[in-house]
């Protein structure tokens, strides 16, 4: 009895040897910098960093615009204000009698032909 169980201990050595050992290749390829998960954070890494400062530039960027476009609307609400002005003072103004063709036509002559 003590046979078999010293022949199961053994086994069950080798066979936890062996899962440690499979387990040490596949940290090792895990850890792996060209091919492994780390090299592939590195790059996602550095991505987002290129993405933040990407994304930064064209926040910067919008923010500007949009002051542009604010100072652009309020110069266009002043001069809606001011056309609404003038509109409202041609109102105000009184109707004009249409001019009336004289009454008979005159013409003019020269008195360089004439010896005078």
């Amino acid at each position: 009895m003590d046979m078999i169980a010293n022949i199961l201990l053994a086994a069950g050595a080798l066979g936890a040897g062996f899962y440690c050992h499979v387990l040490a290749r596949r940290l090792r390829r895990f850890t792996d910098m060209r091919e492994g998960v780390s090299g592939a954070v590195a790059v996602m890494s550095a991505q987002v960093d290129d993405l933040t400062r990407t994304l930064e530039r064209a926040r910067a960027a919008s923010s500007e615009q949009a002051a542009h476009m604010a100072e652009a609307t309020a110069r266009a609400e002043a001069a809606a204000r001011r056309l609404e002005l003038l509109m409202a003072s041609l109102h105000d103004l009184p109707d004009e009698a249409p001019q009336a063709p004289p009454e008979s036509p005159r013409f003019l002559r020269s008195l360089e032909g004439i010896g005078a």
